[in-house]
């Protein structure tokens, strides 16, 4: 049973407070670090001090302000067991914060029952804040998203995550098949932010074999909203902890996408 109109609301505007807050936090963590101080949490897989604090501003405010709910963090862990759920990525694209790149965000969502109900992302060295309701708008700083309209794969300019869960071949028959389709291939290496590009047309299609869900649900919602394919993941509440394939596209450069990369395209997205 999903929250009432007044509930979702509440929700809707406390998400954007305390996406708003957390990336001034991350920025001024971004400005003060020292070149290398970061440590790896497994192999390419980068944390800084800033992530855990910023994740923990994050949880505070969550817990204040509805203290019933759950949260899952990346930092900090969480279950699925409550099924209105919060999942927070504090720093997305940690190996170029870390690296002094500007390219990174953080990441909220909410999640009834499996569902994903509201989604942002926010840049804050860009103050670029993008942020999605189901049924109801994906926005940019307030102007609403649209995929692109590309239909040609020689036209198209895909990106491709990467998972050291998942066998470097398969990545390597992804990218021959989309080269050779035409299609031009990039990697920014946040995913969150890659997914919202999708969902205002900066790229047409954005894959990654396997994908935490603090990095990839609120991005999901923004493309679907913004009249994009998705993949299926997730299809149940409890789907979200294992994280999954996932898949999002401009719909005439859909099917080539998950053909190549073998992920499958959602039955019923938003046309």
């Amino acid at each position: 049973m999903f929250l009432n109109e007044l509930e979702l609301k509440t929700k809707e505007t406390a998400l954007k407070e305390i996406l708003q807050q957390a990336g001034e936090l991350a920025l001024q963590h971004f400005h003060s670090r020292k070149p290398g101080s970061y440590t790896l949490k497994g192999a390419q897989d980068f944390l800084t001090e800033s992530d855990t604090i910023v994740e923990q501003y994050i949880r505070n405010e969550l817990q204040i302000a509805f203290p019933e709910d759950g949260i899952l963090g990346e930092e900090t862990g969480g279950h699925c067991d409550n099924n209105q759920l919060w999942v927070i990525d504090p720093i997305d694209g940690t190996a170029n914060f870390a690296r002094g790149i500007s390219h990174f965000c953080v990441v909220i969502a909410f999640v009834e029952d499996g569902v994903t109900l509201l989604g942002g992302i926010y840049n804050p060295v860009t103050q670029e804040m993008y942020l999605a309701r189901k049924g109801a708008y994906a926005k940019k700083n307030g102007v609403p998203l649209n995929v692109a309209s590309t239909f040609e794969l020689q036209a198209a300019s895909f990106e491709l995550g990467w998972s050291n869960r998942v066998p470097q071949q398969r990545y390597v028959d992804a990218y021959s098949a989309l080269l050779t389709s035409g299609a031009n291939i990039r990697r920014g290496a946040s995913g969150a932010l890659a997914l919202a590009w999708v969902a205002e047309g900066r790229t047409d299609g954005y894959a990654e074999l396997h994908m935490n869900p603090w990095d990839c649900l609120a991005g999901l919602l923004l493309v679907e909203e913004a009249g994009g394919s998705i993949g299926q993941y997730p299809e149940t509440h409890a789907d979200i902890t294992q994280g999954g394939p996932v898949l999002a596209a401009t719909p005439k450069v859909a099917q080539a996408l998950s053909q190549a990369t073998n992920i499958q395209i959602k039955p019923c997205h938003k046309e």
